[in-house]
């Protein structure tokens, strides 16, 4: 059994941002030289997020507006991990909702998605570096 490690790194300049990284988890997928086996793909930052939907605007634009009323960003005082003196309780929050990581299948070399499903990094607290982690395994 073949196993394959890459890392993708990010720096977005926005606090949040939706990022489509499938071509990204494609072209590691090729390097990996797997073609039948499984695909995980795992944000490796408290405040960030990998999940797989539609990449379509309008939903993305949803999510933003729904997560927003689910964890709002302000007051900051409303939340105590900010009495630390961060200003991110609400990142964290939005991040357990969205999810860690995603893990899928590969067949016959490809990501074997459903129709419309992609993969995306989601950054809840962004203006810095962080990373994904991708990790192959088959044969």
């Amino acid at each position: 059994m073949k196993s394959y490690r890459k890392e993708l790194w990010f720096n977005v300049p926005t606090r949040r941002a939706f990022i489509n990284i499938t071509p990204q988890v494609n072209e590691a997928l090729r390097e990996s030289g797997v073609r039948e086996g499984l695909c995980l793909v795992n944000a490796m930052h408290i405040t960030a997020s990998v999940f797989i939907n539609d990449h379509e605007r309008g939903l993305h634009q949803d999510y933003e507006k729904w997560l927003e009323g689910l964890a709002p960003h302000e007051p900051i005082r409303q939340y105590r991990h900010n009495d630390t003196g961060e200003d991110n309780a609400d990142a964290h929050l939005k991040r357990q909702v969205m999810g860690r990581e995603v893990v899928v299948a590969i067949t016959d070399g490809k990501l074997d998605f459903g129709p419309w499903e992609q993969i995306f990094y989601g950054e809840f607290d962004g203006r810095r570096r962080k990373r994904v982690l991708v990790k192959i395994i088959g044969e």
